[in-house]
């Protein structure tokens, strides 16, 4: 097959596959009405833990987060032996993987399939990291982890995190000197990949400037005024 319609393929079923909306579907499927029509108005599984309870909200995110490795997984395979004109000197097979990432996080964010309304992308970016660069990904959950636990907001954690990757990405090669394959590829497309979630934050920066961001009070172990709701001070 023609290596250009070989990409395109990989990249339209990357796109699809990230565009399947699993908070909409198990919203009407079980509760009959469409999760955006709730909470925050989003389809992501922050929005689904608060509105169906936690069972749901796992499912979703597991679902979402599949969203994201499935299709660097299937890029990985159908890319195999691709060759392109390629000026960049990186691996063509490291360009394909994570461009089929980035439309599978496209494809949440602007789903076809709700009218190009998703959710914010984390969860999908979050499948991309774990098929892409684990180590990283798993330094950036301890950061979620933690923003989550002295905070309470699920959008401030999910925002450091996706700093968090590039940064860890950028410490481990020139700081401890660790030999990362398709380094200087990966931090400047992780860099895109961080700038695309504060975008779709965009909203929730707002809201956390202004202190009235939604806010999971069981979550925040370590109380800090200056993090509290503007309500709860």
């Amino acid at each position: 097959m023609n290596p250009v319609v070989l990409i395109i393929i990989i990249l339209v079923a990357s796109y699809l596959i990230g565009s399947i909306p699993w908070g909409i579907i198990i919203s009407k499927r079980f509760f009959g009405f469409d999760i955006r029509t709730k909470g925050s108005g989003n389809m992501g599984s922050t929005n689904v833990f608060r509105t169906l309870g936690t069972k749901w909200g796992i499912i979703v995110q597991v679902l979402d987060i599949l969203k994201g490795v499935v299709p660097v997984l299937l890029a990985s395979w159908l890319g195999q032996g691709i060759s392109f004109p390629n000026a960049t000197g990186f691996q063509d097979i490291t360009i394909i993987k994570f461009a089929a990432g980035v439309f599978a996080i496209l494809g949440h964010i602007f789903t076809i399939f709700g009218g190009l309304k998703g959710g914010k992308g984390i969860n999908t970016a979050l499948g991309v990291f774990i098929a892409i660069s684990p180590i990283d990904l798993g330094i950036a959950v301890g950061v979620f982890l933690i923003s989550l636990i002295m905070s309470g907001y699920v959008s401030l954690g999910s925002i450091m995190a996706g700093l968090t990757v590039p940064l860890s990405l950028f410490l481990r090669y020139n700081l401890f000197n660790v030999d990362i394959p398709g380094y200087h590829f990966l931090i400047y497309a992780t860099l895109c990949v961080s700038v695309l979630v504060i975008y779709t934050h965009r909203s929730n920066i707002k809201r956390l400037i202004k202190r009235q961001e939604n806010h999971f009070a069981k979550l925040q172990l370590i109380k800090i005024k200056f993090l509290m709701p503007k309500n709860k001070v």
